[in-house]
């Protein structure tokens, strides 16, 4: 009870950031419950195929997913994804533990990229339309890139992915948040069927994260529009930030 009553709190403050939390899911499962980085980090990615599943639909009824772009990236990142979480079982600890941080912080500084420039200049970047060789490269290439990270660091990668379905494959920003939910899917999913058959899961703790951080988010997700958007921009900057200092406290 007392870990879904965490999640549950993590689940309202990331439903209003509009985030996957899954740095604050495994920086919590470490420092407070002392949960193996390993199992949190297999936790973490299992969580995501749950928490991104209904985000993935409503984006779909809404148009603004690229089936196109999602399946390619979604493909070969699940690849990567699972290769990563061999990779992981190899890492001491604690390495892990600093290198998850330290991808945490990176996706703050991908985050204030995404929030603060990408934005500033999105209507006036007109691309032009690629080869279907060119594409498959430049998609290949960014599920590759975001696949490893998510599979390694447990991370959901996202600023990382919308990034580059927006500057490598010219996708308008909406699509991109969309189309971002149907790539993290098969990612989590083959990054946590890595784990698993390493024997880092725990089933019984992943219905105790789940428990609390959808009903949490969904109750934050109702006042995200309560906020000035300045202060909502923040909090989701410093919301990996703080994830990454609590890693670093173990």
């Amino acid at each position: 009870m007392i870990i879904t009553l965490t999640m549950f709190l993590m689940g309202i403050l990331l439903g209003f950031i509009g985030a996957g939390g899954s740095g604050f899911i495994i920086a919590l499962l470490t420092v407070i419950f002392n949960v193996p980085i390993h199992t949190a980090l297999g936790t973490s990615l299992a969580a995501m195929v749950f928490t991104t599943l209904s985000g993935a639909y409503s984006h779909y009824r809404q148009g603004n997913i690229d089936m196109k772009a999602g399946v390619t990236v979604g493909v070969s990142g699940a690849i990567m994804s699972f290769v990563g979480s061999k990779i992981a079982v190899w890492i001491p600890v604690h390495s892990l533990h600093w290198l998850t941080a330290g991808m945490l912080f990176l996706s703050a500084v991908m985050l204030i990229v995404r929030l603060f420039i990408v934005d500033g200049f999105k209507e006036s970047d007109k691309r032009k339309p690629k080869t279907a060789g060119k594409f498959l490269i430049m998609a290949a290439s960014v599920g590759f890139m975001t696949g490893i990270l998510s599979g390694t660091f447990g991370i959901g990668a996202a600023p990382f992915i919308q990034l580059g379905l927006m500057l490598a494959l010219g996708l308008p920003v909406q699509v991109s948040v969309g189309t971002t939910m149907l790539v993290i899917l098969p990612i989590a999913i083959a990054g946590g069927a890595g784990y698993y058959f390493e024997g880092y899961f725990n089933a019984l703790l992943l219905f105790q994260v789940l428990a609390g951080t959808m009903i949490g988010s969904y109750i934050g997700a109702k006042f995200t529009n309560s906020v000035p958007l300045p202060i909502l921009k923040s909090a989701m900057v410093l919301t990996p930030i703080l994830a990454g200092v609590i890693l670093l406290i173990n």
